[in-house]
């Protein structure tokens, strides 16, 4: 009798590859667009006014709904996992593969690694000692200022495309860009900047539902390729 092997083997199988066109993150925003209004008014919905509670519940509603998609069961949607360039850094939503490892223009992405990273922020910046209302673009103290986290490489710093979504709980989305415009303007504007006009964003839905509002916006970035950042506003109230 052969003697008892007393390792165990176990055996699997890698994850296939799939080649998907260089739009497909921008096809996904769509996705995320069309479902931003169900999660909101989704009954089971936690009451919750804050980031980080609406951000988990946000996650959590379209992980479900990529999984039973037939479009998009090949995405997952995790919350709070590190930053790739930063290890020290929370990024709020990452997109990854979903069993697979897709191939989007000439880049590789497995089940570890994010297809692109999403920040999310509240409209207008809750009121606060140490909050400045221009979150959503700068923070004079600190990193926290959305898009300057990714024009400055403090996030997504590996990646030339990224994602935020703005939680609009007053006013509308005709007054948001206006002011938020108006703070990459008047930052641009200040001596030896790094901001200019075209870090201005730009609304791609002229015709966008009173629900969500689709925007754009480039960034240039020193020693980083430039970051194509698309937003995604919800009207919350």
């Amino acid at each position: 009798m052969l003697a008892e092997n007393p390792h165990q083997v176990q055996s699997g199988r890698l994850a296939k590859d799939i080649h998907k066109p260089a739009t497909h993150n921008i096809e996904l925003m769509a996705f995320i667009a069309s479902e931003l209004p169900h999660w909101r008014d989704h009954p089971d919905r936690p009451d919750k006014e804050n980031e980080t509670g609406l951000t988990e519940f946000l996650c959590d509603y379209l992980d479900d709904s990529a999984s039973g998609s037939m479009a998009w069961s090949h995405v997952k949607f995790r919350t709070e996992t590190g930053d790739e360039g930063h290890s020290g850094r929370k990024i709020d939503v990452a997109v990854k593969p979903r069993g697979c490892a897709l191939i989007i223009g000439n880049r590789r992405h497995n089940q570890f690694q994010a297809l692109f990273p999403i920040e999310c922020k509240r409209l207008p910046t809750p009121k606060g000692k140490d909050r400045d209302e221009r979150e959503y673009v700068f923070t004079k103290e600190g990193t926290t200022g959305g898009v300057q986290r990714f024009k400055f490489g403090h996030h997504g710093s590996t990646h030339n495309f990224a994602a935020m979504i703005g939680y609009v709980q007053e006013r509308d989305f005709v007054h948001w860009l206006t002011k938020v415009n108006g703070w990459i303007c008047n930052l641009a504007n200040e001596t030896k900047s790094e901001w200019n006009d075209s870090d201005l964003l730009q609304q791609l839905n002229e015709d966008s539902t009173e629900d969500v509002c689709a925007l754009r916006s480039c960034h240039s970035r020193a020693s980083l390729p430039e970051c194509e950042l698309r937003h995604l506003w919800v009207k919350m109230n």
